[in-house]
């Protein structure tokens, strides 16, 4: 009997999308934000995780898209709120690393989830989560399930360009 291939999610920072992967086709693409704090996996520091991660636990399968939670639960919302706080909103996809430096992922309580600052999609602007719109995480939500592979990759490095008249690194290798 044929396996199917499993799905998994792609999360490029510098981009700052979501792709929904199943081999080397993409299925569906989002916009997201990532940390405004940078990356990093350190306890408190509201950094975005990379690396190789699990989708652990799923919440708010059913609710409407502008449920917000606390603690994983659905709380009544206000329109103070709304202006004022970060909230979590929509569905909550738990993330759980799976390399030694991730592996805080899940106590750091590191999610895909929506926002109340959609506005702020595609730039860096979280608190360490990745934020999708609501309506586009509950999409996801529906897609994807619990051990689905999650991938955060962080920008590449910038090249150096070579100074006019300065031979570049690969150059002066080749010459020695």
């Amino acid at each position: 009997m044929k396996q199917s291939i499993p799905l998994r999610l792609q999360i490029s920072v510098a981009r700052q999308r979501l792709l929904l992967k199943r081999g080397p086709l993409t299925l569906r693409s989002f916009p997201i934000s990532t940390s405004k704090y940078g990356l990093g996996a350190e306890p408190g520091s509201y950094k975005t995780p990379t690396g190789r991660l699990r989708v652990a636990e799923k919440f708010g399968d059913g609710l409407p898209i502008t449920t917000a939670f606390k603690s994983r639960q659905p709380i009544p919302l206000t329109p103070e709120m709304m202006a004022a706080d970060d909230l979590v909103m929509a569905r909550i996809l738990w993330l759980d690393g799976l390399q030694a430096g991730n592996a805080n992922s899940r106590e750091r309580f590191i999610y895909i989830h929506g926002t109340n600052h959609e506005d702020q999609i595609g730039t860096p602007a979280s608190h360490g989560c990745i934020r999708m719109r609501n309506a586009d995480v509950a999409e996801l939500f529906e897609l994807v399930p619990v051990q689905t592979e999650v991938r955060i990759s962080a920008p590449r490095p910038k090249r150096r360009l070579a100074k006019k008249g300065e031979k570049s690194v690969a150059r002066r290798k080749r010459s020695a």
